[in-house]
This record gives C-alpha cells, sequence and structure tokens, in this order.
C-alpha cells in the first residue's frame, strides 16, 4: 500500500482524516484493513454500509439467503427490486456504487465447521450479524482459536446486544463466558419469532461497525469483557461486566 493517500481518498475521508484520533494514519490503517461481515441482514447490512463508507478495504459477505419481502424494513441494503435476489450479490453492487475502490469477497454459502476456518483466516476482523447462537458460538470458537477479533450483535423486539472480543489478548473472555452454556435456545433475541423494530437493527449494525473501526484504528475503549444492553424502547444503555470462563 502506498505511503500517502491520494487526492480522492483525501476528500472522500476528509471528515475522517481531521479528527485527530484518526487522522492519515488511521485512514491508512482502515484502508489495508480487512473485514469479514457474517449474516448479510439487519445486522449486517448497516454494517457492511458504514464499513464501506469509513473506507475499509476489503470486505468479506456471507450469507446464502436471497431478499424476502419481511426483510426490506430492517435490511437497509435492500429494496423491493431486489426480492429474491441473492444477498451478497445485491449488497456487494450496492457497497460498490458507495466506494468503487473497495473489495469485496462474496460467499454465498451457509457458514459451517467444515468451511469457517478457510473463509476467516484471511480476515483482521469478524463482525457477527448472524441470528442463531449454533453460528454465533461457532464464530467465536474459531474466532478464538485464531485468535482474531470478533463484534458480536444480537436484536429483538427493542432490544439489542453488543459484544467486542480481542482473542489476540489472552485475559479476553469469550461469547460463551457470559452465557455459560455450550448452547442456547433460539427463541432468545430472536427477530423472527419475537418481531423487531427496524431501527434496533440499524442502531445496533451501527454501533458493531463503530466497535470494529475502533479496533482497527486502535483508539478508544471497548467492550471489553463487557455486554453492552441497549433497550430502546425506553432510551436505556448499560454495560454488564463478566469474567473469562
Amino acid at each position: 500500500m502506498s505511503n500517502s493517500l491520494n487526492k480522492s481518498q483525501i476528500e472522500r475521508f476528509s471528515r475522517q482524516l481531521i479528527l485527530k484520533n484518526v487522522g492519515a494514519k488511521g485512514q491508512k490503517k482502515v484502508i489495508s484493513s480487512k473485514i469479514l461481515i457474517i449474516g448479510v441482514g439487519g445486522l449486517g447490512c448497516p454494517a457492511a454500509e458504514n464499513l464501506t463508507r469509513a473506507g475499509i478495504g476489503t470486505i468479506g459477505l456471507v450469507d446464502n439467503d436471497v431478499v424476502n419481502l419481511s426483510n426490506i424494513h430492517r435490511q437497509s441494503l435492500f429494496n423491493s427490486r431486489d426480492i429474491k435476489k441473492s444477498k451478497v450479490s445485491v449488497a456487494a453492487k450496492k457497497l460498490k456504487d458507495i466506494n468503487p475502490h473497495i473489495k469485496i469477497k462474496k460467499y454465498n454459502i451457509r457458514l459451517n465447521e467444515k468451511n469457517i476456518k478457510n473463509i476467516i483466516q484471511d480476515y483482521d476482523l469478524i463482525v457477527d450479524g448472524s441470528d442463531n447462537f449454533k453460528t454465533k458460538f461457532l464464530i467465536n470458537d474459531y474466532c478464538l482459536k485464531f485468535k482474531k477479533k470478533l463484534v458480536t450483535g444480537a436484536i429483538s423486539k427493542f432490544d439489542g446486544h453488543v459484544f467486542t472480543f480481542n482473542f489476540g489478548d489472552k485475559k479476553t473472555a469469550s461469547l460463551k463466558s457470559f452465557y455459560q452454556k455450550d448452547e442456547i435456545s433460539d427463541d432468545i433475541l430472536n427477530c423472527e419469532f419475537e418481531g423487531v423494530l427496524g431501527t434496533t437493527a440499524s442502531i445496533i449494525g451501527a454501533i458493531q461497525a463503530n466497535e470494529a473501526l475502533k479496533m482497527i484504528i486502535e483508539i478508544g475503549k471497548n467492550l471489553k469483557n463487557q455486554i453492552l444492553i441497549i433497550d430502546l424502547l425506553n432510551l436505556s444503555f448499560r454495560k454488564v461486566k463478566f469474567k473469562k470462563k
């Protein structure tokens, strides 16, 4: 990568560049980074869009689903013309429209134990926007094994949870440290069964992107060994600490 930003990059990211704790040095970290987004849905869409606008150099998109009418109220990259089209294909095109210089890698597959290693190993950070705990625990275990950075989100009704893990730090707890179980019913924090306000997805996905950017640039504080719990119906935000299991 070039040691300096070009004229187009300086103009495009000018409002980030003037931030003292970002600057050219931080922006170059953003442009050279690779982030994998698992689940291109209510969380993955706003996360991907915010990270693309921020200048992430490479984004991987994992999802084997197609766009349904019921997705559109909360999955911000899709509209009515996209129904029955592949989510990763539609999202990739729209992200390219936002930033033509971004590299997009499409994985039109369902993540499982057989393919996860080959997919995640090339990325600096993983954003988990999946909608079931089996997948969340799978992502958690492999990120722990390969010492990846991970930002996990979950939503239901008016509520959202965000976790941030840096498994390169031996003192970092994992998702299982919080839940204390290897299996959890997907009736918990599941918008398909309990419903969700569309803005809840947008807000939690944006917070995931924000946490990812801070970790990439290496600024601020993250949610190490804490969960951020947001109740948007009553507009309450709280953090709860938990210990490494």
